[in-house]
């Protein structure tokens, strides 16, 4: 049986780990050949190692998403010899941490931090990938939010804002994009189960984070994978400008 997406392209910031490396691994499962893009080369390079290990198609850039010109330069590597860009994955991100701030004492250079990386980073990343998908006429493009990207969360100011502007920009870009061809849409992400999920956190906080879904567990990896694989494919051909939660019921209530 061929393929679903044999013969695309696609890249995936935040490759090297979690749900960007579980969107690489299940779009390169499909056919598509991947481009990996982050901070940690070592990370990347497991990326890139499990996915032709599978038999699947994949390459790693370096790439600092706060920076315009590292963006530019890994879109660039990821259309490459095939002139093409089927899809961008936009997963690069830093969390709010646990560090709970109210927002008149939450720190000026954490907010700047956060915005830096989760909003200016999914819009650069968002600003090539539509320049050379707007070139060729088609692509998807699927940004990674979370439960803030739609609700407000005590303590987590700067988080709060880049996730919710990562909604805005999502919406708009459909506006902008879908007469070229283009859909854009973004995933509403509930807790996930990464190996740093836990880390430095208490056996307390990590209970009610879990209490927090509806569905009394946070997800896995796959299932963010699941459904960054369904907005790229011809499966949603008319969805886009959508926020879909995939959280457990988080965002429900």
């Amino acid at each position: 049986m061929e393929q679903e997406f044999a013969g695309t392209t696609a890249l995936v910031t935040g490759g090297g780990t979690g749900i960007g490396q579980a969107a690489a691994l299940s779009l390169a499962a499909a056919g598509c050949t991947v481009t990996v893009a982050g901070r940690t080369v070592a990370r990347l390079e497991e990326t890139v190692q499990m996915i032709i290990e599978a038999g699947g198609a994949a390459r790693h850039v370096q790439c600092d998403v706060s920076d315009e010109q590292s963006v530019a330069d890994a879109v660039r590597v990821a259309v490459g010899d095939s002139g093409r860009l089927d899809f961008g994955v936009n997963s690069a991100g830093i969390s709010g941490g646990d560090d709970l701030q109210k927002t008149a004492d939450y720190s000026t250079e954490a907010f700047d931090r956060m915005i830096a990386t989760d909003l200016r980073g999914t819009f650069l990343a968002m600003k090539y990938e539509l320049r050379q998908m707007q070139t060729q006429g088609f692509g998807s493009i699927v940004n990674i939010g979370s439960g803030a990207s739609v609700v407000g969360v005590a303590g987590f100011a700067g988080y709060t804002a880049a996730k919710h502007g990562v909604i805005g920009l999502t919406r708009t870009a459909a506006l902008d994009y879908g007469p070229d061809g283009i859909r854009v849409n973004a995933i509403v992400a509930g807790l996930v189960n990464t190996p740093l999920i836990a880390e430095g956190r208490s056996p307390e906080v990590m209970a009610a984070r879990i209490a927090a879904h509806p569905l009394g567990r946070i997800a896995e990896p796959h299932e963010m994978a699941d459904a960054v694989l369904w907005l790229c494919s011809n499966r949603s051909s008319f969805v886009t400008g959508t926020a879909l939660p995939v959280d457990g019921g988080y965002t429900a209530r």
